[in-house]
């Protein structure tokens, strides 16, 4: 196979993958945009501001007592699939497990143990202990969920993944609507219950039947596991700095604000974030079990970066650009009304996410290598810096003000993040990641200057111009590199 062949061969495994599973996002993502739509409606920016610190609180705690072990595992499963030994691989499986029950435990014991404190710390209202009691199973549940997931990424089981996704969302809209209809803002609790139980079986009922249940405590079993585990505690230090970086910053808006606050900023965080940056979510699952596998090979690991920042980007950029002027239309839709306040900061946010496209490929290296210090040392400063940024940022101007923090913390994190991995991993952005940015990034930059200057049929007739003309751009260069000219 000649070496275009090859090159032909790769693109196209990238666009599969992500294909199949921003296709999967992005059905998941309608699905969960219905449920939104019905939980703003019924509960509002209130009970959604709730949710939030419930949901930020606890994934804080899952972070902090899960090792790390649903990134850090991956690595060495990968590894040892890659293998093909069998025995090797079913063994390396065992104590996957055994140390993501044990997490499980540890999990749910210190949300019980410090419910009172999280409720202290968390609200300046109300007592809520009891509810943070009530969500220590869920910690556990989020735990096991966490080691299995590992294990089907790692052994490449994707269509199992897709199912899981699917069915999950598809449970949780048939069970969380109804809880709070019936219920309201007191169906919360054990609404999140039954979302993260869900999910736990879910995953559990796929994983089970490749490798059977099976737990074993032998000192040479955790031995083996110290690898995963010394990477896995820098990765759950850096997840304490992230997931209490958004609890900060939540706590920081109900304290200094109201609850109303919380609820806008974390509807635009989650629209953008999590709904529009779905091609990130696609590209994890494939990407970083087979960027794992290339430790040993400098070269061709660097190739794999920037061929994955590419095909990122030109698959990313038309999307958000589309997604930043439709903007207007889509918050009233989605949510409500009363959510229209959101519009101008997740704006300045999806341009923060042009730059993500570019960074993430090349944050993963760290983590592919096993290099736990200075991954950690990269997601402490990222995490302390948008404290400060969006705290700042909203402090002085608002919501919008939220917004420019954010793309702040994503502008100095690439700077921070390439000249790192140039120094440590030798790494180098190709001629053709430099092209692609330069084609793309003005165009982001123009749609969000139309949606700042121009109202009426003009801001649509140049909007969607400048979309098109982004989307000509990417379906030529990705049909030239999967295809041939």
């Amino acid at each position: 196979m000649t070496d275009d062949q090859q090159a032909k061969n790769s693109y196209r495994q990238i666009l599969k993958y992500m294909g199949l599973f921003g296709s999967i996002q992005g059905l998941t993502i309608l699905v969960g945009l219905v449920r939104n739509k019905l939980v703003a409606v019924i509960l509002g920016p209130g009970g959604m501001g709730l949710i939030s610190l419930f949901n930020s609180t606890i994934t804080l705690i899952s972070n902090a007592t899960n090792l790390g072990l649903p990134v850090s595992s991956v690595k060495n499963l990968s590894e040892v699939y890659e293998e093909g030994e069998s025995s090797k691989l079913h063994d390396m499986v065992t104590t996957v497990r055994t140390i993501s029950f044990t997490t499980a435990i540890l999990g749910f014991l210190v949300c019980l143990i410090f419910s009172t404190l999280l409720d202290r710390f968390t609200f300046s209202w109300g007592n809520h202990a009891l509810h943070f009691a009530l969500l220590s199973p869920a910690v556990a549940m989020m735990a096991i969920t966490g080691g299995e997931t590992a294990i089907l990424k790692s052994v490449r089981q994707m269509r199992p993944l897709t199912q899981i996704t699917i069915l999950h969302v598809v449970v949780a809209l048939f069970t969380s609507v109804p809880i709070y209809w019936f219920f309201g803002e007191a169906g919360i609790v054990p609404s999140l219950v039954i979302f993260f139980f869900a999910q736990m079986v879910l995953t559990c009922y796929y994983t089970y039947r490749l490798f059977p249940p099976r737990l074993r405590y032998e000192r040479r079993r955790l031995m083996k596991g110290l690898g995963m585990i010394k990477l896995g505690i820098a990765f759950t230090i850096s997840g304490i700095f992230t997931s209490g970086a958004e609890f900060l910053i939540r706590s920081f808006l109900n304290n200094h604000a109201s609850l109303l606050e919380v609820g806008l900023y974390n509807a635009g965080f989650m629209l953008t974030t999590v709904y529009a940056g779905m091609v990130f979510t696609a590209m994890e699952t494939d990407y970083y079990p087979r960027l794992s596998a290339l430790n040993n090979y400098p070269d061709l690991r660097n190739q794999v970066v920037n061929r994955q920042i590419e095909v990122t980007l030109l698959t990313v950029a038309p999307l958000l650009i589309f997604f930043t002027i439709g903007l207007p239309l889509i918050v009233p839709l989605l949510y409500s009304g009363r959510f229209a306040p959101i519009v101008g900061m997740s704006q300045i946010i999806i341009l923060a996410l042009n730059l993500r496209a570019m960074k993430l490929p090349v944050a993963y290296m760290p983590l592919a290598k096993g290099d736990s210090f200075p991954f950690l040392v990269l997601e402490a400063y990222s995490a302390v810096l948008m404290v400060v940024a969006v705290c700042g940022g909203f402090y002085y101007y608002g919501l919008p003000g939220a917004g420019w923090g954010l793309f702040i913390t994503g502008f100095v994190d690439i700077i921070v993040v390439y000249l790192f991995t140039r120094h440590r991993y030798g790494y180098r952005m190709s001629g053709d990641v430099v092209k692609y940015a330069c084609m793309q990034l003005p165009l982001s930059l123009a749609a969000f200057v139309i949606t700042q200057c121009l109202s009426g049929a003009a801001y649509w007739m140049l909007g969607i111009a400048v979309g098109l003309v982004s989307l000509f751009i990417s379906f030529n260069l990705l049909k030239k590199k999967t295809m041939g000219s």
